[in-house]
């Protein structure tokens, strides 16, 4: 059986920057988990099952529906991490603290933990020891880790650990040869602190898809050419250059009041066989699928509309976590 993705689906509303509750357009949830039930399966975190399954007919056999409370729509960041030792799955289980205390987590934190109780996983569980969200850190699958040091150093997340101190976790945890820092580049309206998986992505162990910005009169020219200046000193373990896949800044996009919403298409979605990529229906949409399609030829690149998750400050990656094709779904769930 293939790796399974989680999407969260409890639409309670995060809050706007302002703080007015915004809620997602429900139906974008059942789109995603059909779309991807077509390649895996698919397990939906949710408040009502039942409620759920009329609506997703001729896919319900690929689509497991589990009821545990949740504050919030972010699999990506509360969910568990999953390393392999000694030839076996075993799920890290982080700290998350709605990014660095912004907003509430305190059902979000337990998800984890309530499903490894479910029985769904046939598993190890260890808690990962530090405040981290899966958007935050980006790795290559063979030993190298990327992240920004805007995140991973706020003080509300880890403050008595140096960057030395979580770069060492960071290796024990997870295995890694290297930790490459990035300094620069942030997207207006993010909320997370620079999350890695809305600027910069491994497409493979060799090759970098990253937010460009070419217009000087934006606010994020600076800081996104800096971020590429970083990108190009990188090298690669064998002390080759990253090849860099340089992805448009969308057209701005902004809410009701007028705020510039962070919309990025490095928050794409790899999975076996396709890529999943955000768009907003603005004119880059089209070159951004076209660059994605060149650096992924053999897979379908499928764009998803993600106006709706934009409202809520984050994107398509942001809202699945994957789990990996070791990582077994237990029998029972099926029976």
């Amino acid at each position: 059986m293939g790796a399974a993705k989680y999407c969260s689906t409890h639409l309670p509303a995060r809050k706007h920057r302002l703080g007015r509750p915004i809620r997602v357009r429900f139906t974008l949830f059942l789109e995603i988990a059909a779309s991807i039930s077509r390649f895996q399966p698919v397990l939906i975190i949710c408040q009502d099952a039942s409620a759920l399954r009329g609506r997703l007919y001729g896919h319900r056999e690929r689509i497991i529906l589990i009821e545990i409370p949740s504050n919030d729509t972010w699999a990506r960041d509360h969910g568990g991490v999953t390393i392999i030792e000694d030839g076996r799955p075993v799920i890290l289980d982080f700290v998350f603290n709605g990014w660095g205390l912004k907003f509430p987590a305190d059902k979000d934190n337990l998800i984890t933990g309530r499903l490894f109780q479910t029985g769904i996983w046939d598993a190890a569980i260890r808690h990962g020891g530090l405040v981290l969200e899966g958007g935050g850190i980006e790795s290559d699958g063979k030993g190298t880790l990327l992240s920004t040091t805007e995140c991973m150093l706020s003080p509300n997340r880890n403050p008595h650990l140096t960057q030395s101190d979580i770069e060492a976790c960071l290796k024990d945890l997870f295995g890694l040869q290297r930790v490459l820092w990035l300094n620069n580049g942030y997207l207006a309206g993010d909320d997370t602190d620079s999350h890695i998986d809305t600027l910069a992505r491994f497409c493979d162990a060799n090759t970098i898809a990253y937010v460009k910005c070419s217009d000087p009169t934006d606010e994020h020219f600076d800081a996104l050419q800096k971020m590429e200046a970083e990108l190009l000193a990188f090298r690669t373990v064998e002390g080759q250059p990253y090849r860099l896949a340089p992805l448009p800044m969308p057209d701005a996009c902004f809410d009701e009041d007028g705020n510039r919403l962070p919309a990025t298409y490095a928050n794409f979605l790899i999975i076996p066989g396709a890529v999943w990529a955000p768009t907003y229906n603005v004119p880059h949409d089209k070159a951004a699928l076209e660059i994605l399609q060149t650096i992924f030829p053999e897979r379908e690149i499928i764009g998803i509309d993600c106006n709706p998750l934009i409202l809520q400050h984050g994107s398509l990656h942001c809202v699945t976590m994957q789990y990996p094709i070791d990582l077994k779904l237990s029998d029972a769930i099926f029976q």
